[in-house]
């Protein structure tokens, strides 16, 4: 006699869960980028800040803190890092003293420039096609939007 299996075991495995497809992913990218951010002297966060400063200057502690999805309070000690390494400066609002802007400096905008080359590594240890990698990026900028706005009890 066969072995009934429920539903619950089919889909109960590690390799059906989405959210460790993604997490997995995140590791493995991470690995990949570790020699290029090491050639820059960055850690992952601190390169997303300054390309992030890059697109859009003199941004608030709390907007860059809301685009990059990381807390206010892991913002902070982090930006004085990069102020010290001489990348960016911390200026108070003149509008809003309570606020304060972050700004590239010369240096920064440099160290940006010199990463923008390093794309082309982990693009192509995705193993991806151009196309391919563009769709994908999407897809996975969509479904961060969706979880964004779910987890804020919001419908889509």
């Amino acid at each position: 006699m066969a072995k009934k299996t429920s539903a619950r075991t089919k889909t109960g495995k590690l390799a059906d869960f989405m959210c460790f497809a993604i997490y997995s992913a995140n590791l493995a990218y991470s690995r990949v980028y570790k020699p290029v951010l090491e050639e820059l002297g960055l850690t992952y966060p601190q390169y997303i800040t300054i390309i992030s400063l890059w697109e859009e200057d003199r941004q608030t502690v709390k907007g860059l803190s809301e685009r990059l999805f990381l807390e206010p309070s892991t913002m902070t000690p982090m930006l004085k890092r990069l102020e010290v390494m001489g990348y960016l400066r911390r200026t108070r609002d003149t509008d809003d003293e309570r606020n304060v802007r972050i700004s590239l400096t010369d240096a920064g905008r440099r160290v940006r420039e010199k990463g923008l080359g390093f794309a082309e590594v982990t693009a192509k240890a995705s193993g991806l096609t151009a196309e391919e990698f563009l769709l994908l990026q999407k897809a996975v900028t969509g479904l961060r939007d969706h979880l964004v706005t779910a987890s804020r009890g919001k419908s889509g």
